[in-house]
């Protein structure tokens, strides 16, 4: 029997996505669940991207050039622009998704056995790109009691070899709302210098910036024109996760001339997504406005009741829109399958993500989950009670 290959085997499951099938079940089963696994906001997508995919007057739906329309990627520069973030048109490659921008920059920058450093916990899918290209993760750890404050500079030189070849942030943190500050752009733009490395950020949270504190872009002024990789997407900001539209941005020619070759292979970024992400850009900021009023609400009232059960930490995010809450359990996993197979109050259960699928140190966060607050505060006040009677009942 043929078999599947070394990497198939090695691809890590979602921890986000695998407990699916238990979901499911309990959904076959009568059972109301809320959804606290996965970053799908209940916030409605702006009207005028969604009328001009009604509207459009094509007539064939061909392809688009494999970097994405021009027209596209200049409103792309100019939204930037209004960001303080200063690229051309042709800085710009649109993806399917900032998955696919992952993949191209981890091909375009990284060969088999090469390494990268992340600060974990991080994105869990970084598990998956990196298993893909063949290429090895080096976490720098930080910490809930830190509310996972960047690790000092040192620890990073510390894991630097020759087979080092970038580090990797997500700035607001997904899954810690981790924001970081501009002091700590500055010491990694002065370390991917110093040791002639990429700095690549996940910058998909960008907007969401709470309590009065600015998001810092690497393609800001710091001095990483060679240097900086920005990974971004249209799916958290405008409530648009079905469009799988993102980019890679970098003023480094070199990089964006290899990344289009990956692009070219896959061909083309899809037509009507363009047309609506396009049609996004015009969102007035009242939108924005509005959407980061009701994160803040749902941010401090999932905090201040998860802060009510004995024996929860939890760290406050500053951005996006998840938390890593560490519980009085051994396993997480284990805990979020069962809330799905076994416990109900009244009908009603939660699905979580078990927060080990975003390390990539063995053995570390297995008693902690990240909840993404998108739900309304009336369902995160309800999950929460549930996350207290399931901890009672799940522990005696």
């Amino acid at each position: 029997m043929p078999t599947i290959s070394d990497k198939g085997a090695l691809m890590p499951e979602s921890p986000i996505r695998k407990l699916v099938p238990y979901a499911e079940k309990a959904y076959k089963e009568g059972k109301t669940v809320y959804h606290l696994n996965i970053g799908q906001p209940d916030i409605k997508t702006p009207q005028i991207a969604l009328d001009a995919v009604k509207v459009h007057s094509l007539n064939i739906l061909a392809y688009t050039r494999s970097e994405g329309s021009e027209e596209y990627r200049q409103k792309i520069a100019n939204y930037y622009a209004k960001n303080d973030i200063y690229v051309k048109h042709d800085d710009i490659i649109v993806t399917t998704g900032g998955s696919e921008a992952l993949l191209f920059t981890f091909g375009s920058i990284m060969d088999v056995d090469d390494e990268i450093i992340i600060p974990e916990p991080f994105y869990a899918n970084y598990n998956g790109f990196s298993t893909a290209s063949g290429v090895k993760v080096v976490p720098v750890i930080s910490k809930i009691e830190d509310n996972f404050a960047l690790p000092a500079i040192e620890e990073f030189e510390k894991l630097i070899t020759p087979k080092t070849k970038a580090i990797l942030i997500c700035n607001p943190g997904n899954p810690t709302g981790y924001l970081y500050s501009k002091e700590e752009i500055q010491k990694l733009a002065a370390i991917v210098k110093k040791h002639d490395l990429f700095l690549i950020a996940d910058e998909v949270y960008r907007e969401f910036a709470y309590d009065g504190n600015k998001h810092y872009s690497i393609m800001q002024d710091f001095g990483l024109e060679d240097y900086a990789i920005v990974i971004d997407s249209v799916s958290k900001r405008y409530s648009m996760c079905g469009a799988r539209i993102g980019c890679l941005v970098s003023k480094n020619k070199d990089v964006i001339k290899t990344a289009l070759k990956f692009a070219q292979a896959r061909l083309s970024p899809p037509t009507l997504a363009q047309i609506a992400s396009e049609a996004a850009l015009e969102t007035p900021q009242s939108y924005f406005d509005e959407v980061i009023t009701e994160y803040v609400e749902r941010r401090n009232t999932l905090i201040t009741e998860l802060q009510k059960i004995e024996g929860v930490k939890v760290a406050k995010p500053k951005g996006a829109f998840y938390c890593i809450a560490e519980l009085p359990v051994a396993n997480s996993d284990d805990f979020a399958q069962w809330l799905l197979e076994e416990f109900d109050v009244n009908g009603e259960t939660i699905m979580v993500a078990p927060a080990a699928g975003f390390y990539s140190t063995p053995g570390v966060g297995l008693n902690q989950i990240r909840i993404a607050y998108v739900l309304n505060k009336e369902s995160l006040i309800k999950s929460v009670n549930i996350l207290k009677e399931a901890l009672k009942a799940y522990n005696n």
